[in-house]
This record gives C-alpha cells, structure tokens and sequence, in this order.
C-alpha cells in the first residue's frame, strides 16, 4: 500500500456511509473520489420534489445514540441541515412500537432529508452520474474503475490505492467477483428487501390526528405527513404525506407497475382515515432495508485494498450508515499503520 500512498481512495456511492468514509479519510489527510451514479448525494436520505410541493421518500427520520453520531448530528444542527421532529404518532394494529414509542428522540434533515448529505459533499470530491461497471487490477497492485458514461472515461485511467464500495450488498457482489471472495461471500450472503413508496399531494388538510403512524396490519407499514416536519412549509400546499409499504408485501409485489402498487397502499390509508391525493408518485425501491442487518461494521481486505460500509453492515439505519462508513474508514488508517 505505501507504494501508492499519494493515490486517491476510490469510494463508490456518494450516500451517508459512503461521505462519512471520505470525511473521515480526508480528515485524516488522505485523499479521496467518490463516485455516485445518481444526480445527487444523499443515497435513501431522498426527498423527491414536485411542482410547489416536495416529500421525504427514503430514510423518514433518525435517531443518535453513539456518542459519536450524536457529536456529528450536533454539527448538523449548527450548520442548520438538521433538526429534532416530535411528530404526534400512532399504532396501528399490534403494538410491538408502542412502547416507548413517544419518548425516542427523532431527527430530520432541514429543510428536506437530503440535506446533511449535501452538506457534507460541499467539502468532498464527488463526481455525480459516473456508473461504476466494473474494477480492474494493475499489474503494480493500483485500481482503475471501469465507468458506463463516456464523458468520465478520463477518470478510468486514473489509479486508486483502494476502492471502498459503499452500496447495497447486491450491487457490490459482481464489482467484487474475482477480486476478493471474502467479501463477495459476504455481500453475497446479505439479504436485501425493496420497498414501494407513495408520495401524496393534498391541496386541502386531511385533519388526521396524527403526523406519523407504524401500521402493524396489511401492506402498509409506516405513513408520515411529511408536511408537519420542520421546514417543509411551501406557500399553496396543504398537506404531503409519504407512505411506506411493509418490506414483505413489497417483496411479494416489487414487479407489479406504479399503478397496480398503489391501489392497495391507498386503500390501506383509506382505512386509516386518508382520501385519494390530487397529486400522486410512486417509487420503487429496490434495496430498502437488510433483514437481518448485521453488525459487522465494516469490511475491510487489506490484501485486495477493497473495503465494505453501509448500513446493511450495521443495524440498517442512518447512523449505522454514518457508523459503519467511520469504521472503514479507520480499517483502512490502521492497516496503512
């Protein structure tokens, strides 16, 4: 590795663990590039935005209970990216949340949920739209990333000292396959589950007597007035709630079209009091969530230079992510010794 100790870090995927690794690394005075496929940072901390309206459709909210997180989240809130949500929430059905439910302390980013990721890639390289296809290994022991867009072929002659993939585990298995089995075994082995999201417009309150609420029966399993967050007040909208499919039935119905998805959902929220939207979209997830996640941390083969992070290695949530992004990042510190 001391061979290439003026080489960039390669990290790839521009969500919270991925920009938690690179903080860290360039803290540590290594450079770093990250790559995201998407137009933006932020990974599942999504908001989806529309003509005069926007809405969370990813994470919800996050707790901070690591003293460090909580130390990060402090940082946050002072940057005004961040602020507490004391929605007034419901059960629906058994009640395995209800307990305590009202005493967890709950953030949201501010004014939408992608921005502490925004924040943080204001002081990180990260090249947007540039698809990671594939790795190559050089003869010197450097990386090189195969990229999909032609306009970032320059990039694919650059050498790495480590690429560090921050993405869910299905999409890091083939980036893996004959580099380093261990951890294509290990993302390999990772379940991931996708989750159908709808976002509803409301141009006259709904006048529920709650802001969020877990479902516990049928195919929903969380629904959220995104519009009671802070800072989501928009001049002609009423209301914006986002609804979360249970990861099962989503499972069970990941193939159906936004159409024939939705029509269950809105019938579930009916049930709960909710009318049809004036204005409605729809979003697949493909990788939501983990089950189980695990605990792991991180990855790390000092041998290959590649590394794992995201928080499918650690408790599947935002400050897992963030958590597990450090972790590698302090794997890769300990093995440059």
């Amino acid at each position: 590795m001391s061979v290439f100790s003026a080489a960039p870090v390669a990290i790839v995927g521009a969500g919270l663990a991925g920009l938690s690794c690179a903080q860290a690394l360039q803290a540590a005075g290594v450079p770093v590039q990250l790559f995201e496929k998407s137009r933006g940072p932020a990974g599942r901390m999504s908001t989806r935005r529309g003509e005069g309206w926007q809405c969370d459709h990813g994470a919800q909210y996050f707790t901070a209970r690591d003293p460090e997180f909580r130390a990060e989240l402090a940082r946050w809130q002072a940057a005004g990216v961040a602020a507490p949500w004391q929605p007034r929430l419901r059960v629906f059905g058994p009640q395995p949340e209800a307990r305590g439910a009202g005493e967890t302390e709950r953030f949201v980013g501010l004014p939408q949920m992608t921005a502490p990721a925004r924040w943080l890639a204001q002081s990180l390289p990260v090249q947007l739209q540039a698809t990671v296809q594939g790795l190559q290994r050089r003869a010197d022991g450097a990386w090189q990333l195969q990229l999909a867009e032609a306009e970032h072929q320059a990039l694919a002659t650059q050498a790495f000292a480590a690429v560090l993939l921050a993405v869910p585990a299905p999409q890091a298995v083939p980036l893996l396959a004959g580099h380093s089995e261990t951890l294509r075994a290990r993302a390999a082995a990772a379940r991931m589950r996708g989750s159908w999201a709808l976002m509803l417009h409301y141009e006259q309150a709904l006048g529920l007597d709650f802001d969020a609420a877990f479902v516990n029966q049928g195919p929903l399993r969380w629904v959220a007035r995104d519009s009671s967050k802070p800072g989501r007040a928009l001049a002609g909208v009423a209301e914006t709630w986002l609804l979360h499919a249970e990861a099962e039935w989503s499972e069970a119905n990941l193939e159906l079209t936004p159409e024939q998805a939705s029509e269950p959902l809105l019938a579930a929220f009916a049930a709960l009091g909710g009318r049809a939207p004036d204005q409605l979209a729809v979003h697949r997830w493909r990788y939501a969530d983990s089950a189980p996640p695990l605990d792991l941390g991180c990855d790390w083969d000092a041998t290959a230079g590649l590394g794992l992070c995201g928080d499918w290695l650690m408790g599947g949530k935002v400050e897992g992510a963030w958590r597990s992004g450090r972790a590698l990042a302090q794997a890769f510190l300990q093995s440059r010794g």
